[in-house]
């Protein structure tokens, strides 16, 4: 069987039809969500100076203590001192945004003829030293430990 020179010319063009070329689309980013920058370390430099702090109960809403906290630029020289009371040294660390504090045994301001310790994290926000404490009372009931709320305002 012959094949006629047109019937091939006519199936190779056939065959070599135009293809469009793919449509090139923009890569499609993933959506990612914001990450929360990480607060600031705490940096005893920036908290040195003389505060105001009032101890509150866990809700917030009574005021249970007021004193006077002396911080340094560094971890020596913390004191807290109670009205009418010698100045009381306070231990301190730096753990990132976290200042943990602990003072005492030294006599208890609520709970008279009772001693105490008191344990607390401190962290920077809005120009105040803000966190919590715990007071562990040298006693032997079940109401030994009492949590608190604390705030600190800069004194001018």
């Amino acid at each position: 069987m012959r094949v006629s020179r047109l019937a091939v010319l006519l199936a190779v063009v056939g065959c070599t039809t135009k293809e469009k070329a793919p449509e090139v689309t923009p890569a499609v980013q993933p959506v990612v969500a914001p990450v929360a920058a990480e607060p600031p370390a705490f940096s005893l430099a920036d908290a040195a100076g003389k505060w105001t702090y009032v101890a509150k109960s866990p809700t917030g809403d009574t005021v249970l203590v007021t004193a006077d906290l002396t911080a340094t630029a560094d971890a020596a020289g913390w004191t807290q001192t109670f009205p009418g009371r010698p100045p009381i040294p306070m231990k301190v660390t730096v753990s990132g945004d976290s200042a943990m504090t602990s003072a005492g045994p030294y006599p208890s301001v609520l709970r008279k003829g009772v001693t105490v310790t008191t344990t607390g994290v401190l962290r920077m926000s809005g120009g105040k030293m803000v966190g919590k404490s715990m007071a562990h009372y040298s006693v032997k009931t079940a109401d030994s430990v009492r949590a608190l709320v604390m705030e600190a305002t800069r004194k001018p």
